[in-house]
C-alpha cells in the first residue's frame, strides 16, 4: 500500500540541516528565559490528511529529548518547532516526523514547493483512477439495478462481479491508500484518527463483497457494493483535493513573498563604480543601484531617480505606488518604471516583508477554538461510531444474520467524520488567505471570530483616519490689493527647500513645482520654520505665527496655519489641515449602516480631534486623550457590555490596543503596536477594516452552516443505517457528498465578496 509521504531524506540530506548556514533558511534563533539559545524551525509536513494527523505529528515531536514546543496545523501542513539546540538538532526532527509515517522537509520555497507538486500529482492520480474505476464499476452494476428477474443469467452475473471486483482492486490498493495508511499510523501511535472508521468500511466493504463474489452462497451472501466502494473512496478524495489545493494556494502566497527578492544586487562603491554582489553580502548603508523590472533586494530609502513600484504582494495595493527621492521602499516590491539608487537601510528577518511573511507563518500553524472544539468533538464522535457499527453488527446477527455485516458496513461509511473535522479549519484557512490578498494579515485566527462580534469600532487620529500629508484649505492675504495667489507662489518656492509635511502641503497647493531661484541664504529653524532673504535684501518667514509677526491674526480657527512674510509683518496665513485617508468617509459610512457605534480617541488639541469628527460624521469623539484616557474610556465600554474594536499605529496606542477585544494596526506604525495587534493591515486602505469585519461574519456563518449540516446529516442518516433503511452504497454517496458539500462551501469564503481584484 502505497501513501503520498514523501521519501525518507538521505543521512547526508539530514546532516545538511544540522549546518548554521541552512538552518538560517528555516530557523530563528531567541534567547529563553534562562539566557539560553532556543530555535524554532519551520517545517512543511506531507502525509496529513485530517486534525487527528496533526495530533499524531505532535506526538512524535514532543517525545523528541530537547523539543520545548511542537505546533503543527493540518488545514496548511506546517509545523513550528521550538527546541533546544544543547539537547537535540534539526535532522533529530525530521527523523522523528518520519517515524511518525509522514514526511518533512525545511519549509524553504524550493524543496517544500517540488514535495507540495509531487503530492499535487500523486492526489490528482489516486482521484483519477477512482473515477475512472469507478465508471467502469457502475457499468457493470447497472443491469443489477435495472434488470427485471430473470433477465440476467447466472454466469452473466458472476462475470459481472468480477469485473467489478478486478476494477476495485486498484481502487483499494492504491486510490485508497492515504486511508489505510492515516488509520495505520493513527492505530500504531494508540490514538483514534478520521481515518480508522473509514478504512475500516472500506476494508470490510470489499471484504465482504469479494466474499458475496467468491461465494454468493456463504455467509456473506449475494450483493456485492463494489460501485458503492469505488464511489465513496472518489468523492472522499476530491474532497481532499480541493482542500490540499486550498492549502497549495497559501503556500504559495507565502513563497511569492519570498521569492520576489533578487539573489544578487548592484552595489556602488564609493568612486562610483559598481559590483554585483549576493544579497546577502549587503549593509545597512549600502547604496545599490536597482534596474527597472527588479526587486528591491532590502528596505530602504531612494537617493536618485523617480519611479513606480509594484508592492501587491506586500500590501495588496494593486496600483503601482510613486516613488521619488527621500520615499521609503520595501523589500521584495518590483522597481517597475526606471533605474533608481537607493541607500540600505534594514535587511534580511529586519525587513518589513519578513515581518509579514513571519505573521502569515505564524498564523497559519494556529488551532483557534473553533477548530480546538471540533477536533475535541471528533474523538468521542468516532468512539461512538465504532462502538453503532458493533453494536448494529451484534443486533442484527440476531434479527437477520445476512444483513449484519451490510448494515455495520453502512453505519461505519455514512458517518462523517471528515466533515466535522474540516468545517472549521477549511473555512479559516480560505477567509485567512482572501484577506492576506488584500493585505490584511492575521496574527491570530481568534481574531475572525473576534471581530464577527464586534460592535463599537473605535480610531485613533493621526496616522488612522488621516495620513502623515497636510492639504492646504484656505490662503488668507492679510493686506488689502495683495494677490493671494502671487502670495502662494511665492511661499510655496521658499517651502520647495524644504521637506517638512506642511511645506510639501503648499507645494503641492502650488500645482508645478515652482523655481526657489529668488530665495537666498536660506535658513530651515527646527519648530519655527523657514528664513530666506530676497533679491531686494529684505528677510522674509513661513513658519509659526509667533514667530513671522505674533501680532498677526486671523480669528480662532481649529486648523493649523503657515505665516508667511516679512520678519514681523505677515502678509499671508495658509490654513492646513490633516489630509484624510481615501476612504475614510466612505468606511466611516459603511459601520454606521451596519449599526455599528464608531468612536474616535485621539491625543491631539480637542479642536482638531472634534474638527475632524465633524467632517467624518463621528458624534463620540474624546480629544487631547491620554493613553491612559484611551484605556479609561475602551474599559468603559467594555464594562457597558460592548465588543470593541481599536484601530491605531502609534506607540502610545499600544495599552488600548491590548485591552481591546479586537486590535487593529497598520503596518508602517509603530512596531509595538504592530507586534501587539491581532489583525495588521499593510496597505493605506482604511476600508479593510469594514471587509474584514464582514469577511469574519461570513466565515463565522460558514463555519456554522457546515457544523449545522455535518450534525443534522449524521443525526438523520445514522438511525436509518442502524434499522437497515440505508445499503452502503447510497451511505458511501451520503458520506463522499457531505464531506465534499463541506469542503466547497468553505471555499467559498476564499473571494471576499464584491472584491474585484
Amino acid at each position: 500500500m502505497t501513501s503520498s509521504v514523501a521519501p525518507a531524506a538521505s543521512a547526508n540530506d539530514l546532516r545538511a540541516l544540522d549546518d548554521p548556514l541552512n538552518q538560517s533558511a528555516f530557523t530563528t534563533w531567541t534567547q529563553g528565559k534562562g539566557g539560553e539559545r532556543e530555535a524554532t524551525s519551520q517545517f512543511r509536513l506531507s502525509g496529513l490528511y485530517c486534525a487527528a494527523c496533526a495530533g499524531l505529528i505532535e506526538t512524535a515531536l514532543e517525545g523528541v529529548d530537547g523539543v520545548l514546543e511542537a505546533r503543527v496545523h493540518s488545514a496548511t501542513s506546517l509545523a513550528l518547532v521550538r527546541w533546544d539546540p544543547r539537547r537535540t538538532r534539526a535532522s533529530a526532527l525530521v527523523e522523528a516526523v518520519q517515524r511518525a509515517g509522514y514526511g518533512a522537509v525545511p519549509d524553504a520555497a524550493a524543496s517544500a514547493r517540488t514535495q507540495r507538486e509531487a503530492e499535487q500529482r500523486k492526489a490528482l492520480w489516486r482521484m483519477f483512477v477512482a473515477g475512472f474505476c469507478m465508471m467502469q464499476v457502475m457499468m457493470y452494476a447497472t443491469p443489477a439495478y435495472v434488470a427485471a428477474p430473470g433477465d440476467i443469467t447466472p454466469d452473466m452475473q458472476r462475470l459481472l462481479q468480477w469485473a467489478s471486483w478486478v476494477l476495485s482492486l486498484p481502487v483499494m490498493l492504491f486510490s485508497a491508500g492515504p486511508f489505510f495508511s492515516g488509520a495505520w499510523r493513527s492505530l500504531r501511535q494508540r490514538r483514534l484518527g478520521m481515518d480508522v472508521p473509514v478504512a475500516l468500511g472500506i476494508a470490510v466493504t470489499f471484504i465482504a463483497s469479494s466474499g458475496a463474489t467468491f461465494d454468493p452462497g456463504g455467509h456473506f451472501g449475494h450483493e456485492v457494493y463494489f460501485d458503492s466502494l469505488t464511489m465513496f473512496v472518489f468523492f472522499l478524495l476530491g474532497g481532499r483535493y480541493l482542500e490540499l489545493r486550498a492549502r497549495h494556494r497559501v503556500a504559495l502566497a507565502l513563497e511569492a513573498g519570498t521569492a520576489r527578492l533578487p539573489d544578487s544586487a548592484q552595489r556602488v562603491r564609493e568612486d562610483g563604480s559598481i559590483e554585483v554582489v549576493a544579497v546577502a553580502r549587503l549593509a545597512a548603508g549600502d547604496r545599490v543601484r536597482v534596474p527597472a523590472g527588479q526587486a528591491f533586494p532590502a528596505d530602504g530609502v531612494l537617493l536618485e531617480g523617480r519611479t513606480l513600484a509594484d508592492e501587491a504582494l506586500l500590501t495588496g495595493e494593486s496600483a503601482p505606488v510613486p516613488k521619488q527621492d527621500g520615499d521609503e521602499v520595501v523589500a521584495g516590491s518590483l522597481n517597475l518604471r526606471a533605474p533608481v539608487l537607493m541607500q540600505v537601510l534594514r535587511l534580511g528577518e529586519d525587513t518589513r516583508q519578513a515581518g509579514i511573511v513571519a505573521l502569515m507563518r505564524s498564523a497559519l500553524t494556529q488551532r483557534p477554538r473553533l477548530v480546538q472544539q471540533a477536533e475535541r468533538l471528533a474523538g468521542p464522535f468516532l468512539w461512538t461510531v465504532l462502538a453503532l457499527a458493533a453494536g448494529s453488527a451484534a443486533v442484527w446477527s440476531i434479527v437477520d444474520p445476512s444483513r449484519a455485516v451490510w448494515v455495520a458496513v453502512s453505519v461505519l461509511i455514512v458517518t462523517c467524520p471528515c466533515a466535522l473535522s474540516l468545517a472549521a479549519p477549511s473555512a479559516l484557512l480560505a477567509a485567512t488567505g482572501a484577506l492576506a490578498r488584500r493585505g490584511v494579515l492575521l496574527q491570530r485566527l481568534e481574531a475572525l471570530e473576534g471581530l464577527a462580534g464586534v460592535d463599537t469600532v473605535v480610531f485613533d487620529k493621526t496616522g488612522t483616519l488621516t495620513r502623515d500629508q497636510l492639504e492646504l484649505v484656505q490662503v488668507r492675504a492679510l493686506r488689502e490689493g495683495d494677490d493671494a495667489q502671487a502670495l502662494l507662489a511665492s511661499a510655496a518656492a521658499l517651502a520647495s527647500l524644504s521637506s517638512h509635511p506642511a511645506s510639501r502641503a503648499l507645494v503641492q497647493a502650488a500645482g508645478a513645482t515652482p523655481s526657489a531661484a529668488g530665495w537666498s541664504e536660506v535658513e530651515e529653524h527646527p519648530g519655527q520654520g523657514l528664513q530666506a532673504r530676497t533679491a531686494d535684501g529684505s528677510v522674509w518667514r513661513l513658519g509659526r505665527q509667533s514667530w513671522v509677526d505674533a501680532s498677526a491674526s486671523i480669528g480662532g480657527t481649529d486648523e493649523e496655519a503657515l505665516w508667511f512674510g516679512p520678519a514681523g509683518q505677515a502678509r499671508a496665513a495658509f490654513e492646513l489641515r490633516e489630509q484624510l485617508r481615501d476612504d475614510a468617509q466612505a468606511t466611516i459610512d459603511r459601520l454606521g449602516r451596519e449599526g455599528i457605534r464608531v468612536a474616535l480617541l485621539s491625543g491631539d488639541a480637542p479642536g482638531r480631534a472634534e474638527s475632524l469628527a465633524r467632517r467624518l460624521g463621528i458624534t463620540d469623539v474624546r480629544g487631547g486623550a491620554t493613553p491612559a484616557d484611551k484605556l479609561a474610556a475602551v474599559a468603559a465600554w467594555q464594562a457597558e457590555g460592548r465588543r470593541v474594536a481599536m484601530v491605531g499605529d502609534g506607540l502610545n496606542d499600544a495599552p488600548v490596543l491590548a485591552r481591546s477585544d479586537v486590535s487593529i494596526a497598520f503596518a508602517h506604525g509603530s512596531a509595538v503596536a504592530r507586534s501587539g495587534a491581532d489583525v495588521v493591515l499593510l496597505g493605506e486602505r482604511l476600508g479593510e477594516v469594514a471587509i474584514a469585519r464582514a469577511q469574519a461574519k461570513r466565515t463565522l456563518r460558514i463555519i456554522r452552516q457546515n457544523l449545522t449540516w455535518a450534525a443534522v446529516y449524521n443525526a438523520a442518516c445514522v438511525p436509518l443505517a442502524l434499522m437497515g433503511w440505508l445499503p452502503p452504497w447510497a451511505a458511501g454517496i451520503g458520506m463522499a457528498s457531505s464531506s465534499l458539500l463541506v469542503v466547497l462551501n468553505a471555499l467559498r469564503v476564499s473571494r471576499i465578496e464584491g472584491d474585484e481584484g
